[in-house]
Parts: structure tokens; sequence; C-alpha cells
């Protein structure tokens, strides 16, 4: 998380918080009242249906009251406010520092939000964006070189596909120099492209030689990837070309 968090008033005009989003290259600031204490969120697509661009929300007199009064007088109030308390999302949904990457991950999507206020004993102390995900796996160092020869290669080949929903059926896999053939049959062009990400993802592989066959049956409402997992040991092999 950042823990240089810039906070604006709630006070704040409209025109000083864009001011300080644009020149701190920010997309989101949290809303703080006198005291300090979180109270909302303002976020760049507060921006977006303002009436000095054009873009406030125009209804007819029946959409008008199908959304109703309440949400009509909301939406205009946010889209001419000339106050942050005015256009802000109150109350916003705030994490712990503990709160674990997968569950911060599930309310993004359940929520359809792209960042967090972290808060330690109800204080404000780092903010959670999209954009730090992208960092963290920035600052990763993704090496996967190995000392170890094909037949090891290829063995964690066979590892990473052997319980995938959409392994390819009929697999035969080959290795020379740390390239990797593979050969059988897909049902579609995602277990394909599954089935290549798995094998670079594994250590000491160059390249993936990629000789599967797309088939079209059984229909598409049953495709699952390739099927029944077929022992390497029933393939046929060639000298060049030994099954694991």
């Amino acid at each position: 998380m950042s823990r240089n968090v810039i906070t604006i008033d709630a006070d704040a005009s409209v025109i000083d918080a864009i001011k300080t989003m644009l020149s701190h290259h920010i997309s989101g600031l949290p809303v703080v009242d006198r005291d300090g204490a979180l109270i909302g969120l303002l976020s760049d697509g507060d921006f977006v249906r303002r009436v000095e661009v054009g873009t406030e929300k125009r209804r007819g007199r029946w959409l008008a009251m199908l959304a109703g009064t309440s949400q009509v007088a909301l939406d205009f109030a946010r889209q001419h406010g000339r106050k942050v308390s005015q256009i802000m999302s109150p109350n916003p949904i705030t994490i712990e520092e503990d709160t674990p990457l997968e569950q911060v991950v599930q309310l993004m999507e359940s929520h359809g939000v792209t960042r967090f206020p972290v808060m330690r004993d109800k204080k404000l102390v780092g903010m959670v964006t999209r954009t730090d995900f992208m960092t963290a796996i920035a600052s990763l160092r993704l090496d996967l070189s190995s000392s170890g020869n094909d037949d090891q290669i290829g063995a964690s080949v066979i590892a990473a596909l052997a319980h995938a929903p959409w392994r390819p059926a009929a697999l035969n896999v080959s290795v020379r120099d740390g390239v990797v053939s593979l050969r059988g049959n897909i049902r579609s062009d995602n277990a394909r492209k599954a089935a290549t990400v798995a094998v670079e993802n594994v250590a000491g592989v160059k390249r993936v030689d990629d000789q599967l066959v797309k088939i079209i049956y059984p229909p598409p409402e049953d495709d699952y990837g390739g099927g029944d997992f077929v022992s390497l040991e029933e393939e046929p092999s060639t000298e060049d070309d030994q099954p694991l």
C-alpha cells in the first residue's frame, strides 16, 4: 500500500481537489473532516458526469420518474456541486492493514472499485489501489532459469498439466535443449493458450513448440479442455520423442 496518503478537506473546492490530483498524479483522494476523520472518497470518476463539460445526465420525464426524485436530486448535486463534500462518495469501504490480498481483490471485484483506504484503529494510514498490484508484480524477478536436464524439465511440464481441467488429451511431451514440444488434442483456443502459459512457467523452459490439434467434438457446451488425461506411457514414441 501507499503510506504517504494525500487527503482533501470536505469543505475544499472541486477545483482545489482537481489541482491536487493532477499535481500529484493520483486518481483518488480520501476526504476528511476538520478532525481528520475519514468521511468520504473522491475519484477521477466523480468528474466524468459534470455540467462544465456537458456530460451531465439528461433524463426525460419518464426516466426521471423511474429513477425517483431522490436519485435525480443526488445526481444534480454531484454534477453541479462546487465543494468536495457535495460530489464525494460518502462512507467508503475500508480495509485493515492485515487484510489478506485475496480479500482485497474480492472486494474490488464485487464492489467495482479501484482503491481502498487502509485503516489502523479507525485512523487512515494508507491507500491500496490496483496500481499497487502492478508495482508488486513489476518488482518481482521472475527467474525461471534451471540447471535441470531435459528429462527433469519434461517431468515438471507433465506435473504442471496433469490436474488442469483444460489439459490436452492424448498429451505427448518432448524436450530438447529446453525447447518443449507439445502434441495432443485441445478443444478450444483458450485451452491452447492455458497449456502454453503453464509450460512457459516451468523452470528451464526456453520455448514452447505448439503442435496441439484443435478438435471440434464433443460440442462446445461440454468443453472442459482436453478430456481424460492419457498416460504418456501409452503414447507412441520415437527416439527423439520419448513420452514421459
